[in-house]
């Protein structure tokens, strides 16, 4: 028989049915972070001055403005340094760069140091041209001293400097004291003879056929190096709209009248300039002409050291540096630089007055 209990017991509900809430309805949170937003956006609205708006789309402007004149400045050498290293690729090969840079490491470093009259191109054009040479065989002495003499030390900028400055003192020290940097720096990377420890294993090599490329015609191997080129172009033309718009952002939020304020004396001069150099980032080719202007307000070795060290080194060639070296490569080839350029511009301003 049947427990007459079980037929007392309500009848259990399955449990795919919805079960109704007794709470309220409470509201969603998205309209809880709307409504707070919306009362904090009106709380600034009401604390801000109404001027400050105005300020931001005028800096904003000027961001855009330094921005496109340090890309546009920069595009057309970067173009033909990575043209370069197409036609390096296409029709140079590991035997004849043999036969043209010395083994030794002073000799190595000279021949690369002076190898910017060969290859004209500034600070942005010879970075992936120095990675295409390191693919062919180029000796890492001879490859880092071309990386900081080559912007100068090629004829556009020679004459640039002649036409700022004259072919008087000022032209030949910037040469010789970049010529002597860069050896000093590659003769200081040859200490390490495994090349992969400082340079990037991703460097390509984007024609490893070197075989078959003696036999193709003139016509295609200009349409290799075209296309490789073009490759080129655009892996490293991200990292200079990187570094662009870093030192433009530096220009516009930093006043170079609070570094001018202070650039007066000869250690304070030649920091400035140094930190000029550095957040301008102005192209080799034309960088005489703006320190022609600081002529009479700033020393003779503070303009010296911007024009020294403000190819080698500033903020986008940083930002290419790092496709082609390690890091700790990198840190070297900043602060060598930085601190030879620093030292030779205190040199002129209490020795050499």
């Amino acid at each position: 028989m049947l427990n007459p209990a079980a037929w007392q017991q309500p009848p259990r509900m399955p449990y795919n049915l919805p079960m109704e809430s007794t709470s309220p309805r409470r509201p969603s949170r998205t309209l809880i972070i709307l409504v707070a937003v919306a009362v904090l956006a009106a709380v600034l609205f009401s604390i801000v001055p109404g001027n400050l708006f105005t300020w931001l789309w005028e800096q904003l402007n000027l961001f855009a403005t330094v921005f496109l004149g340090i890309f546009v400045e920069a595009v057309p050498y970067l173009l033909l340094g990575t043209l370069a290293s197409g036609l390096v690729e296409i029709f140079l090969d590991r035997e004849q760069m043999a036969r043209l840079i010395p083994r030794g490491s002073l000799g190595s470093a000279l021949a690369g140091a002076v190898l910017g009259l060969v290859f004209p191109v500034c600070e942005c054009g010879v970075i992936p041209l120095t990675r295409r040479l390191f693919s062919k065989g180029l000796p890492l002495p001879a490859g880092v001293a071309f990386l900081m003499a080559a912007p100068v030390f090629n004829p556009i900028v020679i004459f640039s400097t002649a036409s700022a400055f004259g072919w008087g003192r000022m032209l030949l020290w910037r040469l010789g004291l970049t010529l002597v940097i860069a050896v000093v720096v590659g003769l200081i990377f040859s200490v390490e003879k495994d090349a992969g420890k400082v340079l990037k294993m991703a460097t390509p090599i984007l024609n490893p056929n070197p075989i078959q490329k003696t036999s193709l015609p003139f016509t295609e191997k200009m349409r290799r190096a075209l296309v490789i080129a073009a490759d080129e172009f655009f892996e490293m033309g991200r990292y200079l709209i990187v570094g662009a718009m870093l030192a433009a952002a530096m220009q516009t939020f930093i006043p170079q009248s609070a570094l001018l304020s202070i650039g007066s004396g000869p250690l304070l001069s030649v920091l400035v300039m140094l930190a000029l150099a550095f957040v301008l980032s102005i192209c080799s080719t034309v960088d005489a002409f703006v320190a022609l202007g600081f002529v009479g307000s700033f020393s003779f070795g503070s303009i010296l050291s911007f024009l020294v060290f403000g190819p080698m080194v500033d903020i986008k060639s940083i930002m290419m540096y790092r496709q082609v070296f390690k890091p700790r490569a990198v840190i070297y080839l900043v602060l060598l630089p930085l601190l030879m350029s620093l030292l030779s511009g205190l040199v002129f301003n209490y020795l050499l007055p």
